[in-house]
């Protein structure tokens, strides 16, 4: 399939040289000139050839070409040397030839600027001009076509997409998990001080008065099983006393105020049953 007019026109704004030529081999027909064209380090080298010097009078050459590359204004192209010379057959080392003996080469030879046309009028074009491929991109360094970047983009997305889904789920989960160990954390608070058992306080246990005094209740309950002389009781009475002194430090406002209070006076009770039982032990006469 052979590239429209439309085709060319595009390409050549794209900075195709091989559609460049093209559109100024089609301006310069009918004076039988033609054209060559190689991209050199930045500046387009243009070569124009006629059977005949008369053919290529200077300033009505390069205000041509000016006029045909400016409608045209390829991408990436600013500068352009203009060379002229009459038609040779040998065409392939063309630049080389003209760079080692311009003088002897060349009938002339001009530098020109090309100047860059409107940002919205440049845009208007490219948006009109139909994306057909053809052979003229073949000098053209290939680009990503517009379904390959739309892929691309759409691979940045769906990972972006992905990637805060995945946040989303965990802080979720987090917040999940976290509801879910408070509670249970009240739940044994709860147990333990119906159990009279050691609380999830927030202080150390060596620091929670409350705990303190359950342990030293705890320890009196047991060791008051097996006291038997006045000493031992006196010893177990001072104990209840220090763990009612601890209740009475947990503040009113601990969750278990409350059974603190309650403890208190049941440990006040249990000093006074100890004391009584001293007494009595004393009171019997020795043997």
């Amino acid at each position: 399939m052979h590239p429209t007019i439309d085709d060319i026109d595009f390409q050549a704004r794209q900075g195709s040289v091989a559609a460049i030529i093209q559109k100024l081999n089609d301006h310069f027909v009918e004076d039988s000139i033609r054209t060559r064209a190689i991209q050199d380090n930045g500046i387009l080298q243009l070569l124009v050839e006629a059977p005949t010097a008369d053919r290529l009078p200077k300033d009505d050459i390069v205000e041509q070409v000016r006029h045909v590359l400016e409608s045209i204004s390829p991408r990436g192209i600013t500068r352009v040397n203009i060379n002229s010379r009459l038609v040779k057959e040998q065409q392939l080392l063309w630049l080389d030839e003209i760079k080692r003996d311009p003088e002897n080469s060349l009938l002339w030879r001009e530098p020109i600027t090309l100047k860059r046309p409107n940002a919205l009028v440049r845009f208007w074009q490219d948006l009109r001009a139909p994306r057909q491929r053809n052979p003229y991109l073949d000098d053209v360094p290939r680009k990503k076509s517009p379904s390959s970047r739309l892929a691309f983009w759409r691979g940045i997305i769906g990972g972006a997409s992905l990637v805060l889904l995945l946040l989303m789920v965990g802080w979720a989960t987090k917040d999940w998990l976290g509801l879910n160990l408070n509670l249970g954390g009240t739940q044994v608070q709860t147990d333990e001080a119906e159990a009279e058992a050691e609380p999830t306080a927030a202080a150390s246990p060596d620091q929670d008065p409350f705990v303190m005094a359950v342990r030293i209740a705890q320890q009196s309950v047991e060791d008051g099983r097996a006291a038997a002389t006045p000493a031992e009781w006196l010893d177990l009475a001072v104990r209840w006393q220090r763990a009612s002194d601890l209740m009475a430090e947990v503040s009113p406002e601990d969750d278990r105020y409350e059974v603190a209070q309650d403890r208190i006076q049941s440990y006040a009770t249990n000093k006074a049953q100890a004391l009584e039982e001293a007494e009595r032990l004393q009171a019997q006469p020795q043997n």
